[in-house]
């Protein structure tokens, strides 16, 4: 018999970078294939599941406003590139029998649905995955704010912000041998710190609202569930 799971509503955090795998650019099927099973294990132990998901695979508007474009602008071509994102992520959970819906913070009413709270909700409620695309749909607002605001919205559990690394460092542990891994951490400690984890308004937010964040390696088979299932060994936890 299954084990009860210890969160009933998580957030799920990935960068657009992530999709990448070893690609230079763009989406890498095997990784969003990846990606879909692990979610699916989750969502058939009864977790129901939001995700957002970033475009820095796709563009990035703070790098082109650096070379001159106008900032805003940037900032929503990046938000168009989530939107992709999302809809190769609704693809592949579909295709293992996963019920999916996109949302968009701005209006593209021809391939995903509107933002809209009250709905996202139900959505969830009836066990569907919802995909929160387009970020905020403000600029200079990044996907970790997002991430860190529909979160609260939908009063979620947890955060789980999947990252190449297996937890937070003291220092980046691909360029450091000596930096140790925390298994916990606050937000003031991270905030003071500057460790990284997030942007500073989104670990506000989260700090805030009493939000939990788990840190964790989503190249790890299996330690999605682990994590909802209660394994308090995997990632780093971080706290009010």
């Amino acid at each position: 018999m299954t084990a009860r799971p210890a969160y009933r509503r998580i957030l799920l955090k990935l960068s657009g970078e992530a999709l990448m795998g070893q690609l230079g650019f763009g989406i890498d099927p095997q990784v969003v294939g990846f990606l879909a099973r692990e979610i699916k294990a989750v969502v058939d132990a009864g977790v129901e599941v939001a995700l957002v998901v970033g475009g820095g695979n796709i563009f990035r508007g703070e790098g082109l406003a650096k070379a001159g474009i106008d900032r805003v602008t940037g900032d929503h071509m990046g938000m168009l590139a989530t939107v992709m994102n999302a809809l190769a992520l609704q693809d592949a959970m579909e295709r293992i029998g996963l019920k999916v819906r996109v949302q968009s913070a701005l209006r593209i009413n021809e391939v995903c649905e509107d933002y809209i709270r009250r709905k996202a909700v139900r959505h969830l409620e009836k066990g569907r995955v919802v995909v929160f695309s387009a970020g905020t749909g403000n600029p200079f607002f990044t996907t970790d704010s997002a991430a860190a605001l529909r979160a609260v919205e939908i009063e979620a559990d947890l955060i789980l912000k999947a990252t190449k690394v297996d937890g937070i460092y003291t220092a980046d542990p691909k360029k450091h041998a000596d930096a140790r891994r925390y298994d916990q951490l606050t937000y003031d400690q991270a905030l003071d710190q500057r460790l990284g984890v997030m942007d500073q308004t989104a670990m506000v937010l989260c700090r805030d609202h009493n939000m939990r964040l788990c840190v964790y390696d989503m190249d790890r088979p299996g330690a999605l569930q682990a994590i909802v299932q209660g394994d308090d060994s995997i990632g780093t936890r971080v706290h009010v």
